[in-house]
């Protein structure tokens, strides 16, 4: 094994861990390096498993022996780096009280076409800016019967750290991929036999949620917007139908991630 002793921050070794707080950073940074941070030991298997490939990795020296079985299983070749608590919290900028992080090699995407081929349920996440949201989204897809997740370019990345946590590693089993011309995309997976529908409590040919779930179309895009401002006129005018969930107590909205959770219940 290639585990080495690590005790300066400065060490060329942790330059993939620096300063993991900023989100902008890293969001940029990322995706150019072609890397992600996967943040614990669950979530390292969870990568691992799918078999995606780690450059290294970064923990307390107390949890060496919890990771063994991970530590067996990687190329002799990658640096497994130890350290203190202290230095790991003043390299990375927080508490890394889950024991571990694994810089990963980030894995290519598929095309749309790729990913949607088979699917009946997709969803859409129209600029989401909240990687909380966005891990939260693809968990309960996971869970409650959706195919697959396109992403618009200025959505936030699901394979930052705190996606993927939130996410609960579902992000690894869940097929994506980023739809790059948007909303003009839409028309792509229209011709595919998609259904396009607009999550939104106003639009053209609005319909109740319990309405659709009575009889849904064979194929199925559910478009939902970013946090507060919703969905953008352009992709609300691309949809073929407006969907609305039904609220009570004076409630106009959820939370994104709560009103996907619903939607896909109600559709499962």
């Amino acid at each position: 094994m290639a585990i080495f002793e690590i005790d300066d921050v400065l060490d060329s070794r942790l330059a993939d861990y620096v300063s993991l707080t900023d989100v902008t950073l890293r969001s940029r940074h990322e995706p150019g390096m072609g890397i992600y941070i996967a943040e614990s030991a669950y979530i390292i298997r969870r990568a691992l498993e799918v078999g995606h490939r780690p450059r290294s990795i970064l923990m307390d020296r107390r949890w060496l022996n919890d990771m063994q079985d991970v530590i067996a299983t990687i190329d002799e070749n990658i640096p497994v780096l130890i350290g203190e608590p202290e230095l790991l919290e003043a390299v990375t900028g927080f508490h890394v009280h889950r024991g571990a992080l694994a810089a990963m090699h980030r894995p290519t995407l598929p095309t749309v076409s790729e990913v949607t081929s088979q699917a009946r349920r997709i969803v859409i996440l129209e600029d989401l800016v909240n990687h909380t949201n966005v891990g939260a989204i693809f968990r309960s897809a996971a869970a409650l019967g959706i195919d697959a997740v396109l992403i618009t370019p200025r959505c936030a990345d699901p394979l930052y750290r705190r996606s993927v946590r939130v996410s609960m590693g579902t992000v690894f089993q869940m097929p994506w991929t980023r739809i790059e011309n948007w909303p003009t995309g839409l028309d792509q997976l229209r011709s595919s036999g998609f259904t396009i529908a607009a999550i939104s409590p106003a639009g053209k040919e609005n319909v109740d949620l319990r309405q659709l779930a009575q009889d849904p179309p064979e194929r199925l895009a559910l478009v939902f917007g970013t946090e507060g401002g919703g969905l953008t006129k352009h992709a609300s005018v691309g949809a073929d139908i407006s969907v609305r969930i039904p609220m009570q107590g004076g409630v106009d909205s959820l939370n994104v991630a709560a009103a996907s959770a619903v939607v896909f219940w109600a559709l499962n």
